[in-house]
C-alpha cells in the first residue's frame, strides 16, 4: 500500500511540474552536437575536476606554510572556491548543448532543482545547508567545534559535509544539515586560538590564595600560552571540596590536549611540594 501511494505521489508531482513549466520551455532548441562539443564537454569536466583537486590540495598546503594569523583565512577559502568551479562547470556545460533564453534557463534550473530536492530530499538537504553555511558560517575550516557527541578539529569543508578529526584521529563525516537541529559549539570560530579550561580539586582547608598563585604561575610560565589574552582562575566551593578552574589559551588550539597535559603536570608537582589534600569523596549529587 505505501509503495503504491509512493508512486502515485511521484506521479503525480511529474505531471505537474511538467504542465507547470511547460509554457516556460517554449523556445528551447538543443544546439547541434559534434566531436567539438563533446570534446569541450569533456575537457570542461577534467578542468573543473582537476581545479577541484587542486584548490583542495593547494589550500592545505598554503595553510601550513603562511604565518600563523593567516593559515585560517586560507583553509577557509577552500569550500568558496569549490563551489564557484562547480556553478561555473554547470553553466558553461549547459551552455554547449542548450540554445537558453534568461527565461528558459531559470524555469529548467527551477524544475530539476526541484525534482532533485524531492527525490534527494537529505542530499540536496546537506547541499542547501552547505551553501548556507557558507554565509552564515557556523565553522570553517581549522576551527574546534563540537557537534552532537562528536568534537575535532574540521580539516575538510566540501557542499555536502565536513570531516571533523577527533582527539583519537578518527576521521567523521558530518553532514552539513546537522546544522537545522544540532547545536554547534565552535570553540576558535576562526580564530588561531581556543579558551582551554583546566579543572583542579582540593580540599577545604587547602589555602585558596596559594593554590590560585600556583594557577597564574603555572599558565604565565608554560611555553604553549597566548599571553596576549587573558588568564583567570575561578574558584567554586562543592560539598566534597573546592573546585578551581584554570582558563587560558594555547597559541595555537591544535594544542590543546598537549597544553593541558602541560599544565596539569606542571601544577601536581607544586602541589606536592605544598602536601595540598585532595577530596576524600566525590559526591555526584550536590
Amino acid at each position: 500500500m505505501t509503495l503504491s501511494l509512493n508512486y502515485l505521489e511521484l506521479t503525480i508531482f511529474f505531471h505537474l511540474n511538467i504542465l507547470t513549466v511547460e509554457n516556460g520551455l517554449n523556445g528551447i532548441s538543443i544546439k547541434n552536437i559534434n566531436f567539438q562539443t563533446i570534446l569541450q564537454t569533456v575537457i570542461a569536466l577534467f578542468l573543473a575536476y582537476g581545479f577541484l583537486i587542486s584548490v583542495k590540495f593547494l589550500s592545505k598546503w598554503l595553510s601550513e606554510r603562511v604565518p600563523l594569523r593567516f593559515r585560517a583565512a586560507a583553509k577557509q577559502s577552500e569550500p568558496f572556491l569549490q563551489a564557484l568551479i562547480l556553478f561555473t562547470t554547470t553553466i558553461y556545460v549547459l551552455s554547449l548543448f542548450l540554445q537558453l533564453s534568461t527565461q528558459n534557463l531559470l524555469a529548467i534550473t527551477g524544475t530539476i532543482a526541484v525534482a532533485l530536492g524531492f527525490a534527494f530530499k537529505d542530499y540536496v538537504s546537506s547541499l542547501i545547508a552547505g551553501v548556507v553555511a557558507l554565509f552564515e558560517i557556523p565553522y570553517r575550516v581549522g576551527d574546534r567545534v563540537k557537534i552532537g557527541d562528536n568534537y575535532g578539529e574540521i580539516v575538510s569543508y566540501d557542499l555536502r559535509g565536513i570531516r571533523l578529526l577527533t582527539i583519537e584521529d578518527n576521521l567523521i563525516f558530518i553532514p552539513h544539515n546537522k546544522i537545522w537541529n544540532e547545536p554547534i559549539s565552535n570553540a576558535n570560530n576562526g580564530a588561531l586560538e581556543a579558551q582551554v579550561t583546566t579543572n583542579f580539586y582540593l580540599a577545604h582547608e587547602v589555602d585558596s590564595e596559594l593554590v590560585i598563585k600556583i594557577l597564574y604561575l603555572a599558565a604565565y610560565t608554560s611555553k604553549y600560552t597566548q599571553l596576549k589574552l587573558p588568564i583567570r582562575v575561578l574558584v567554586e566551593e562543592k560539598l566534597w571540596g573546592t573546585q578551581f578552574q584554570l582558563k587560558s589559551y594555547p597559541i595555537d588550539a591544535r594544542d590543546e590536549y598537549i597544553y593541558k597535559t602541560d599544565l596539569v603536570r606542571r601544577v601536581k608537582q607544586a602541589f606536592a611540594q605544598h602536601n595540598f589534600t585532595y577530596p576524600k569523596s566525590y559526591f555526584s549529587n550536590e
